[in-house]
């Protein structure tokens, strides 16, 4: 299945940057660190505990090459991510040999990556329609490629994209990373020096709960991640808010900051492979992601 390329009006390039998914970011992180060969590689080998704004900001800028990096901009990307991977490797908590690249878990990744902007609109806009889902779906297909996906790890359809979807996450349960990541979205440190302590303390709470809004009930049952009557109707008026809210903004000012990073990043990467051909040595390029 391939789409349509990415381009100014297509599904990928309205959805993708809305800059309401930032309200999910820690449902998608909980969703893949349930995955045990991803949640062996983020214990071993990231730094999302001790620096999760600059991991966050770093992933972010990442992606967004992607959809608006134009396509030698995402070869190039998709190139060094599996580079970057090639040696994240170890021991998964059943004593089992891992690789980052194992196909399935870099698959389940990039799924939840594909999803993310849907769940978005479904929240807190206005759900995609049959036809802008199997568009985006079909050139989020020709991300996946672009990052070396196997057909078979990629279902067909949008349909079957959803089933898979919802089977993989019926298999998940608690483990020590999706521990460590809710202790750390209650304890991290503040971004800015300047935010009042009081400020702070609350937006770390409403992080948690809109953790648990979003998150799938059986699976949020699984973690054993408490949910009222009266925290689902907060939830919903919280969601009408800003789906009122950001009604009025164009929807081209909606992923506009995050089209500005991905060129932004092109241009960066650009020249960078220039000062290596130019004798420069390895440079930022290699720094861990």
């Amino acid at each position: 299945m391939s789409g349509p390329p990415i381009v100014k009006g297509t599904a990928a390039w309205r959805y993708f940057g809305d800059f309401r998914a930032g309200l999910l970011a820690e449902q998608v992180l909980v969703l893949q660190v349930a995955h045990p060969v991803v949640a062996a590689g983020v214990r071993d080998h990231s730094d999302y505990v001790e620096d999760p704004w600059t991991r966050l900001m770093r992933t972010a800028a990442s992606l967004s090459i992607y959809i608006y990096g134009g396509p030698e901009g995402a070869r190039y990307e998709a190139d060094r991510l599996r580079a970057l991977h090639r040696d994240f490797t170890g021991v998964d908590d059943d004593g089992r040999r891992y690789s980052a690249l194992n196909p399935r878990a870099y698959a389940w990744v990039h799924a939840t990556l594909v999803m993310a902007p849907v769940d978005t609109q479904r929240f807190y806009g206005k759900p995609m329609t049959a036809s802008e889902l199997d568009e985006y779906y079909a050139q989020l297909c020709d991300v996946g490629r672009l990052l070396g996906l196997r057909e078979q790890d990629m279902p067909s359809t949008w349909p079957e994209f959803e089933r898979y979807y919802a089977e993989t996450i019926d298999g998940f349960g608690p483990n020590e990373t999706i521990s460590t990541l809710f202790e750390t979205i209650r304890t991290v440190e503040k971004p800015l020096r300047w935010l009042p302590d009081g400020l702070w303390a609350r937006l770390r709470r409403e992080q948690m709960f809109l953790l648990r809004g979003a998150l799938q009930p059986a699976l949020r049952k699984r973690l054993g991640l408490q949910w009222t009557d009266a925290e689902q109707r907060r939830f919903d008026r919280f969601r009408r808010v800003v789906r009122v809210t950001v009604g009025f903004v164009p929807v081209t000012l909606r992923s506009s900051l995050v089209r500005r990073i991905g060129r932004l990043n092109v241009w960066f990467r650009a020249h960078l492979r220039a000062y290596r051909l130019l004798g420069g040595g390895n440079g930022p390029g290699n720094s861990r992601l």
